[in-house]
């Protein structure tokens, strides 16, 4: 049984079919990359995940718990984090009161403080910023405000969107270092990126997603010599 899966999913936006039977899982432990051009259903996907949109018909499951019929508020709650495109932080609360905001269903206690480290640990430059409000941050400290934010609700996987959009190429290796360490210390991964080339080399597999289908799935290795994905992902 897999962690995550999603069977058969179909998503309206109104009458437009934007996700047209999408079947794809992520297992335990797992870095998978879901690679698309713009508008291909990509944060569709993610966003039907946490049920922010409601998918018509397949279903979603979490360790074989359905997901699809939840709010998302539950689906936090079973072990769902997402840190959607455009890092959507509350900018006029401060970096602490964002994290706050990320384990909101959970109560305070030791616990709670030993997540607040973590995600200092992880993100050094978080605990510098502790008390300063959120939206005077640069980019690349918003998206790991974001980052940690979703990772406050304990997730079993997270659902990181476009987490390099508009960093500089430095910031973008020290996300995706961050991307393997949260990995590496058991959360698993499902990747929505525009930079196919960083995504399919920290990725376990990856889907390829296109006008709402997933048109070619693939060990990440193999994905990223296949001739047509080098042609329309990678620059090649």
């Amino acid at each position: 049984m897999a962690l995550l899966e999603l069977n058969d999913v179909h998503t309206y936006y109104g009458a437009v079919h934007a996700l047209r039977g999408v079947s794809l899982k992520v297992e335990e432990g797992e870095i998978v990359a879901l690679i698309g051009s713009n508008g291909a259903g990509k944060t569709t996907t993610l966003r039907t995940i946490s049920g922010l949109e409601r998918a018509r018909s397949g279903s979603i499951t979490l360790a074989g718990a359905p997901l699809h019929t939840l709010k998302p508020h539950e689906i936090v709650a079973l072990g769902v984090g997402h840190a959607p495109e455009g890092r959507r932080i509350f900018s006029r609360m401060t970096v602490r009161e964002n994290l706050e905001m990320g384990a909101f269903l959970r109560k305070s206690g030791p616990d709670l403080q030993k997540d607040f480290q973590k995600v200092f640990d992880l993100f050094p430059r978080l605990k510098e910023r502790e008390f300063q409000v959120a939206g005077t941050m640069s980019g690349g400290e918003q998206q790991m405000l974001a980052i940690g934010r979703a990772l406050m609700s304990q997730p079993k996987v997270l659902l990181l969107d476009e987490p390099s959009m508009g960093l500089a190429p430095i910031l973008v290796e020290q996300i995706f270092d961050i991307i393997r360490e949260i990995n590496g210390r058991g959360t698993a991964v499902l990747l929505v990126e525009q930079n196919a080339v960083m995504a399919l080399g920290i990725a376990k597999r990856g889907y390829i997603l296109q006008i709402g289908e997933v048109t070619l799935e693939d060990s990440a290795a193999d994905l990223a010599k296949n001739p047509k994905v080098k042609e329309a992902y990678l620059g090649v």
